[in-house]
């Protein structure tokens, strides 16, 4: 049996008008409870939107994308783009407005991540490493050291290159973050 589920979907056009758009998940009545929780993605830069969409499908989760500027959305009724504008923060702004507990967020972000966790959500970096309230005090102040070094010209580049087992590790990592939800919810 199907349950209906409704999602604004955002359009790409002009002035990006948020239409009302029913579909069936597929998903059994008994995960209705389950399936309330969304999967928020910091969109611009994100390397992993389509491991994103693959596990939400397999799941019946719901997709928000924020982003900056207009972004390639699958035809799914359960994956939304916003665009919210170029502003600094507007992005994270929006979506720590909006994530509840036990929503997940994806995000290279660390700021982004330290206001969502106190939100309550769950937060996955795009390499698949969880960040939570007892490893982002400490990646914070590692962030900000190097931030500053590099502001002195004392150290140079940045984060290292994306690599497949950053994919793998993501996929499994969101894998396990929705059957910890899952399982708290039973």
């Amino acid at each position: 049996m199907c349950s209906s589920v409704f999602t604004h979907r955002r359009k790409n056009i002009g002035e990006a008008k948020v239409g009302l758009t029913k579909h069936h998940s597929g998903v059994p009545p008994s995960f209705e409870k389950f399936l309330k929780f969304r999967i928020f993605v910091d969109a611009d830069a994100c390397p992993v939107k389509q491991e994103v969409y693959r596990v939400a499908k397999r799941y019946g989760l719901r997709v928000t994308l924020v982003a900056g500027s207009r972004l390639y959305v699958p035809d799914n009724p359960a994956v939304a783009l916003e665009i919210v504008g170029q502003g600094m923060d507007m992005a994270d702004n929006w979506i720590v407005e909006r994530v509840e507990t036990d929503d997940i967020v994806i995000t290279g972000d660390i700021p982004l991540a330290a206001r969502c966790l106190k939100k309550g959500a769950f937060v996955l970096s795009f390499a698949g490493k969880p960040l939570s309230e007892d490893n982002i005090g400490p990646i914070l102040a590692t962030r900000d050291l190097l931030s500053k070094l590099r502001e002195t010209g004392e150290i140079t580049g940045g984060p290292a290159p994306f690599q497949p087992k950053d994919r793998s590790r993501f996929l499994r990592e969101l894998d396990e973050t929705i059957g910890r939800i899952r399982r708290s919810r039973e």
